[in-house]
């Protein structure tokens, strides 16, 4: 789940990070009493849960409490990357001594959180990372230790920072690492992170973003502390009627995993694919070899019949699909022969061949004997490990095009 500026700001806050007075508006009216309430110049900036913001106009600057109205007017009817603001936040114009980057993220490859401190703020990251490498100090975190302050010291001592403003940045960094671990966060950065003319630190924007999976055990931040709805759900376009559906379906259901998205595909090859890296890996192998995939999806953690019919039938009644391709790497958790019923079920309900609907079926692992018996009997063609993932790919593309493969 992603936040709005607005949220992460008052996550941050609660960390007991300082952060600038600020208020969150939905309206001109409100967005001048906040700058009234600031006093002194503000930046009005478009709550959107996408970057960009001020390329496409959406924060701007404010002298007065007027003009902070008229720009707020104009931004709440400003689109950005296809996304209406939630509201605009109002923010004082800060007098900022020097700009620094706190953030901590997860590294997949150590399966651990990861402290980034840079010296070089207001700008992404990754460009500073590559060119100024030196600017930029790591440091890994436990997944079940206690956070020292010591640790955060180390991170931002190897940027060359020193004095108060080591001791005072550490006391951020640290605090934001014990928010990312205790919010179950993916994500949680302060970009930039303002040193002020008096020497105290402020957040001036923040960026969080939380495991989708933690979202019930985080029900006193979200619903109490930030009042979110439980169906808002942040996805950054509204999911379509086939996305829905398959949603249902899973969660009606314990057995395995199904998920689907077709938000950006448009092809006429329905995909009932999984193996999380391996979905990704044959979806562009049907589209490197000419292919024009109607969806993506993943299905896995051995599901039910019903699952996997309720997965194939969404795709087969997809505007446009003509086939559909069943397609994993060599499977250990998920019976083959539960998938291949439930395809067929799901194309025998439809009042589909399933010799005609599945274009290949390439699941190799437990159970494929019994599996590929029942594929044989209704006439779809399927094949086992030697043949590898993108062959099959290739033949189902072959398939739908009407060429040979």
């Amino acid at each position: 789940m992603r936040f709005y500026e607005f949220e992460a700001r008052k996550i941050v806050e609660l960390a007991g990070i300082p952060v600038t007075e600020y208020g969150f508006c939905t309206t001109a009216e409100q967005a001048r009493k906040a700058a009234e309430t600031i006093g002194g110049p503000v930046v009005v900036k478009s709550q959107v849960l996408s970057g960009g913001r001020m390329k496409a106009g959406g924060v701007k600057f404010a002298e007065t409490p007027d003009e902070a109205a008229e720009h707020a007017e104009a931004i709440l009817k400003l689109e950005i990357n296809g996304q209406m603001p939630r509201g605009v936040l109002v923010d004082p114009k800060a007098e900022v001594k020097q700009e620094y980057y706190a953030g901590v993220v997860w590294d997949g490859t150590a399966k651990r959180p990861l402290m980034l401190f840079s010296d070089i703020g207001g700008i992404d990251i990754e460009e500073v990372a590559e060119k100024h490498p030196d600017h930029v100090g790591r440091g890994h975190l436990s997944n079940l230790l206690p956070i020292s302050d010591f640790e955060a010291k180390q991170t931002i001592a190897a940027t060359g920072v020193t004095g108060s403003q080591l001791n005072r940045a550490t006391q951020v960094l640290a605090r934001l690492a014990r928010l990312f671990r205790d919010n179950d966060m993916i994500l949680a950065e302060i970009n930039p992170l303002a040193e002020l003319t008096d020497g105290s630190f402020v957040a001036l924007d923040a960026h969080m973003e939380m495991e989708n999976e933690a979202v019930g055990r985080q029900k006193a931040l979200l619903r109490r502390q930030l009042e979110i709805a439980a169906d808002d759900t942040r996805e950054p376009y509204e999911p379509s009627a086939f996305e829905r559906n398959v949603a249902a379906i899973d969660a009606a259901d314990h057995r395995g995993v199904i998920q689907g998205r077709d938000h950006g595909f448009q092809g006429n090859l329905g995909l009932v694919i999984g193996a999380g890296g391996g979905s990704l890996t044959l979806t562009d192998a049907v589209r490197s070899q000419g292919g024009k995939p109607a969806n993506y999806s993943e299905i896995g953690g051995n599901p039910s019949v019903a699952k996997a019919c309720g997965l194939a039938k969404q795709v087969l009644e997809k505007d446009g699909v003509e086939k559909i391709a069943v397609m994993m790497s060599i499977v250990s958790n998920t019976r083959v022969d539960i998938v291949a019923r439930g395809v067929i079920k799901a194309c025998l309900e439809l009042g589909r061949d399933p010799g005609e609907a599945i274009a290949i079926f390439r699941i190799p692992g437990a159970w494929e004997e019994e599996g590929f018996k029942i594929l044989e009997r209704y006439g779809v063609e399927y094949c086992d490990r030697s043949v590898s993932i993108w062959e099959a790919a290739g033949r189902a593309v072959a398939k739908i095009q009407g060429t040979p493969a």
